[in-house]
């Protein structure tokens, strides 16, 4: 039987320290935690990312890019049950890096790395978002004045960023769960994707309408 290869120390580090990032927030994990949780030595540790800073950036450089690609597919979207797939998915990406949004204004105060960064970031969204209106319009599936469709854009990735710090002040206790998961990214698309229903055509509101009572929670 051939064995599998170990998977190389460095990957090991970034997959458990985002699960504990994730768990108990980026200020509340020491260096000293991450290689206790990996049972190797503070050396080893130091040897691949010598500072926590590194593995943050680290982390974050991986979720820009999965991101990046992502956001490539907004301008295909036709319709609304392609919005709500969509923006699902990008919330489904947010939580699984969610310690950036859960401590975002702090990591950026301390981090030139993520405040250069996430500023590209926010463009990128906003971007994204405004190619998916664009797209709803050209197939009629909406109806918006061109003038509106940035301040609408931008309202939409405002809470799309800050929706699981809205949620996490909701119910701290509970809120960045994983039991909790699903019906906290349900609400986000459905919170962001209501900014639309002015501008919507009365089927395609309807339909999302549908969609939202469909799969979401009662208590939102």
């Amino acid at each position: 039987m051939v064995k599998k290869a170990p998977r190389r120390t460095a990957e090991r580090i970034l997959e458990v320290t985002l699960d504990l990032f994730n768990r108990f927030g980026e200020p509340n994990v020491s260096t000293t935690l991450i290689s206790a949780e990996l049972r190797i030595s503070p050396g080893n540790l130091y040897y691949h990312y010598p500072a926590k800073d590194e593995i943050i950036n680290a982390l974050f450089d991986r979720y820009e890019q999965a991101l990046t690609e992502l956001l490539g597919a907004s301008h295909s979207v036709r319709h609304v049950e392609d919005a709500w797939f969509f923006m699902h998915t990008l919330f489904e990406l947010i939580w699984q890096y969610r310690f950036l949004y859960r401590d975002l204004n702090d990591l950026l105060s301390k981090n030139r790395h993520l405040e250069a960064h996430f500023q590209s970031v926010l463009h990128n969204k906003v971007q994204a978002v405004h190619g998916l209106l664009n797209a709803l319009e050209r197939t009629g599936a909406m109806h918006i004045d061109a003038r509106e469709v940035k301040p609408v854009a931008t309202s939409m990735v405002v809470v799309l960023t800050y929706w699981l710090s809205f949620e996490y002040v909701r119910d701290p206790r509970r809120a960045l769960e994983p039991e909790s998961v699903q019906a906290a990214l349900l609400r986000g698309a459905h919170h962001v994707l209501n900014l639309l229903m002015p501008y919507l055509e009365s089927g395609q509101r309807a339909h999302l309408l549908a969609l939202a009572s469909a799969y979401q929670p009662t208590d939102d």
